[in-house]
């Protein structure tokens, strides 16, 4: 029983995860958008602790010494585990979230349980997914029983799609709950479109712009989608926003370096026509929420995380990630009502995924788990949901 006497001490959530590069990345967005939302709206005192490099000018940000990991894009790899276990012990959470299925992940639960603390896990990664595409079924086999063993110790697990639930899961992970992520509605806003997009970029005003943001990775299928933008010819141009392996020069393609400034983002994606995510895995799709943020239509592809935020009334679901198929469904999807589309992806993103939603029901996973073990010697404030 609390103490009325004693004054309330504000939740302490730490944030621990390897997913944090310095440029781009769907987990560090969603960490940089919780911790503003908890500073503007809530006592709630967040820390972040992530491997970074000296530079990073993040308040709340724990830097642990790491190097870069050549070749992917930005992230890095700690010099010591150890070393991030200690500093989130000396942080003496209330609460700790991983936020990957690696060494992290082990220092949270090591920390949960020396403070008797609770611990959650969100699943930002589809580990048994990226190994079964490099070393087959007898890899992803052995990742999941990795994750079973993982996983199955935290007190809850987070999930941002109902697929990645579903497997969650079918794995016996029988605490794990679906978790959507959020988009600000008030950066990726048709209001910040770049209106003469299309001239900057020498090309006709009747073009249809295509664009793609986001790593240019194997596994993001671009390839298929260059294919596939060559096959339609005039008028499709496709735009590729972001960094990683380069990108076979195109009279068709146009490649513009990542952008640190989300309204930069916002202002490039709302220029153009229509937005095209070729990838069939992701675990949540956030760009994609972007994107229909700032009323643009999305084609996707009928698999993963992508095909629960895109419906018939905001864009179209490709049956494949096939060249073909993708070619099939700019095709159609550019004869229907974009502008239309373009609304109701709007008026959906805003009525379902800002973080205004989504953080009230995020705090009522962390209130649930407030209430295990001996969070604190006094009494912990409660949560603004």
């Amino acid at each position: 029983m609390r103490d009325s006497l004693a004054p309330a001490v504000p939740v302490h959530l730490v944030d621990i995860s390897l997913f944090y590069p310095a440029r781009t990345g769907g987990v560090r967005t969603y960490l940089r958008a919780k911790s503003r939302w908890l500073r503007a709206r809530s006592s709630v005192r967040h820390t972040i602790i992530a491997p970074a490099s000296k530079d990073e000018d993040t308040p709340d940000l724990v830097a642990i010494p790491s190097i870069p990991i050549p070749f992917s894009q930005g992230f890095r790899w700690p010099l010591s585990a150890a070393l991030a276990t200690r500093r989130l012990m000396g942080l003496q959470p209330h609460l700790i979230e991983a936020g990957d299925p690696y060494q992290f992940a082990w220092s949270a639960l090591q920390v949960r349980d020396k403070l008797n603390i609770a611990a959650l896990a969100f699943y930002h990664s589809d580990l048994p997914q990226l190994v079964s595409r490099r070393v087959g079924l007898l890899g992803q086999l052995t990742a999941e029983n990795y994750l079973r063993k993982l996983y199955g110790q935290f007190d809850l697990v987070l999930a941002p799609s109902r697929t990645c639930l579903q497997k969650l899961l079918a794995m016996g992970i029988h605490q794990a709950r679906h978790q959507p992520l959020g988009v600000d509605t008030q950066v990726f806003t048709p209001d910040h479109r770049d209106r003469w997009l299309k001239r900057r970029l020498g090309l006709a005003a009747d073009c249809r712009l295509l664009v793609y943001a986001g790593r240019f990775s194997r596994e993001k299928n671009l390839g298929s989608l260059i294919a596939a933008v060559e096959m339609l010819g005039n008028p499709y141009h496709l735009l590729l926003i972001g960094d990683g392996h380069p990108i076979s020069a195109s009279s068709r393609v146009s490649c513009l370096p990542y952008q640190q400034d989300a309204a930069s983002l916002a202002a490039l994606i709302g220029g153009c026509d229509l937005f095209v995510h070729p990838g069939q895995h992701e675990t949540f799709g956030l760009v994609v929420l972007e994107a229909m943020a700032c009323s643009v239509p999305v084609l996707g592809v009928a698999g993963g995380g992508v095909a629960e935020l895109v419906d018939a009334s905001t864009g179209l679901l490709t049956t494949s990630g096939s060249s073909a198929s993708l070619a099939e469904g700019i095709r159609a999807l550019s004869d229907a009502d974009l502008v239309g589309m373009g609304c109701r992806a709007r008026h959906k993103t805003v009525a379902t995924y800002e973080w205004d939603r989504i953080m009230p029901q995020l705090l009522r996973h962390y209130e649930s788990l407030l209430g295990r073990g001996r969070a604190c010697s006094g009494p912990i404030a409660s949560l603004p949901i």
